[in-house]
């Protein structure tokens, strides 16, 4: 029983008591008005598996604020609109950016801390062992906030369930950009005629790369290795990068995560004396540029799933972010957390709207069922990363409007397969950071 249910029942045998003793007490004379416990609305904790630790841990505070944040707008929202908030908290545990580590988390969430739905995962290998080891079976919703392995979308486990959507785009899309930037389709004077690539042997590397192998050679490239390596970091990839140097590839293409590049670009520059590489979503990080450093990964390019940073939900969010954080560096993939929390903030929004006032009842498939209702048309757009739109939001839920919200990372229309479509970016390193180069918008990215 959590700490609010347990003031409750003491202020329920305080005003039993206080009636009892004569009726000499009067609830509008003597208590205040946050205590009227009965009008308050339900609330509920929400669950989140986060990298704080392992390859990925360079971007877990920055999820979990992303979260926090959108959790923070949506309480703000309902103490107006509901009279009290609806989400008792955000309860964050540690990946360690590896499946059984996550897998235990999960489960702690869901059998100790009795949470409906799961903010999971930046890793896709991570996101799959949790929907099939813990969340599926349970019953419990699931959004992924990095979540990009076509895996995903087809993931038996998940086919009757329908309980595992996300916020980030297939790699399906990300693998077709990166193939048209490789074979000269994107940027002027970048064309390459022959690639391999290193990748992280879970469902994102792997998905990643035979999706850019797959795009590559139907433009006319010719993919010559495709080398995976284990989830661990190991102390040195030698065998992986003479085994995709091999046939002397013009271009090497690293889906993987920032403690394994760092290392494999170290050895490829240092003992092969190889740089040509393009680089994906999951490299886009501060500790590759701060171990190979800025000379060395200056200009070179990658693709990374992104919001159209021009875009009013992307601006108010970022606004909204900085001012609650404090940070000025938005990682990849921050922004579809927050959209990941947002979309399980208004699904129980609805629920609240709709009448629902037993906490017990709020399941992940009654969470589940209100996603694509709040998220795709039709209804009022609602933009993301306004406390004001959010506001609007449950106000519109509460009048028995419908809602289409627009999140920070682009669409989060969800199709049949709990799956979205968003923009991709080009992007490149500069000596001291990154920065974007050409948004490919998601109405412009070939299907393969």
């Amino acid at each position: 029983m959590s700490d609010n249910h347990l003031k409750s029942a003491d202020r329920r045998n305080f005003i039993k008591s206080a009636g009892a003793t004569g009726g000499m007490l009067t609830l509008s004379a003597t208590l205040p008005s946050a205590v009227w416990a009965q009008d308050a609305p339900l609330q509920v904790p929400i669950g989140q598996v986060v990298a704080f630790t392992g390859s990925g841990a360079e971007y877990g505070t920055f999820y979990q604020s992303a979260a926090q944040l959108a959790f923070d707008q949506i309480n703000t929202a309902a103490k107006e609109v509901f009279g009290g908030p609806i989400i008792e908290r955000l309860i964050a545990e540690d990946s360690n950016t590896l499946p059984t580590p996550a897998i235990e988390a999960a489960r702690k969430l869901v059998e100790a801390d009795g949470v409906p739905a799961i903010i999971a995962a930046w890793s896709s290998g991570v996101t799959v062992a949790v929907a099939t080891s813990v969340t599926i079976p349970s019953g419990v919703l699931q959004v992924g906030n990095g979540t990009t392995s076509p895996l995903v979308s087809v993931l038996p486990e998940d086919a009757d369930a329908d309980l595992l959507f996300r916020t980030s785009p297939s790699d399906a899309l990300q693998g077709v950009v990166a193939a048209d930037l490789a074979a000269g389709n994107i940027l002027p004077d970048y064309k390459y005629a022959t690639a391999a690539s290193i990748y992280i042997n879970n469902p994102y590397g792997q998905g990643l790369s035979n999706a850019f192998a797959a795009a590559f050679e139907k433009r006319g490239g010719k993919m010559l290795a495709e080398v995976a390596h284990p989830e661990e970091v190991q102390p040195t990839y030698r065998a992986q990068i003479t085994a995709a140097l091999k046939d002397e590839p013009d271009i090497l293409l690293l889906p993987t995560y920032p403690a394994h590049t760092a290392q494999i670009l170290k050895e490829s520059r240092d003992i092969f004396s190889y740089t040509s590489w393009q680089f994906t979503d999951a490299n886009r990080s501060k500790e590759v540029l701060d171990a190979v450093g800025g000379k060395d990964v200056a200009g070179k390019l990658g693709t990374v799933p992104s919001a159209d940073p021009d875009s009013p939900s992307y601006k108010t969010f970022s606004e909204a972010y900085r001012k609650a954080t404090g940070q000025d560096r938005i990682p990849p993939f921050t922004e579809t957390t927050y959209d990941a929390a947002m979309v399980i903030g208004l699904a129980l929004a609805k629920l609240v709207a709709d009448g629902t006032t037993d906490a017990s009842k709020v399941t992940g498939r009654a969470l589940a069922d209100q996603l694509r209702p709040i998220a795709n048309p039709p209804g009022d757009n609602i933009v993301g990363g306004s406390q004001a739109e959010i506001t609007k939001a449950l106000q519109l839920l509460k009048d028995g409007n419908d809602i289409n919200y627009v999140g920070a990372g682009g669409s989060v229309d969800f199709d049949d397969n709990g799956d979205v479509k968003t923009p991709v970016a080009i992007w490149k390193f500069t000596e001291e950071g990154d920065e974007n180069v050409k948004i490919v918008p998601a109405d412009e990215i070939a299907s393969e």
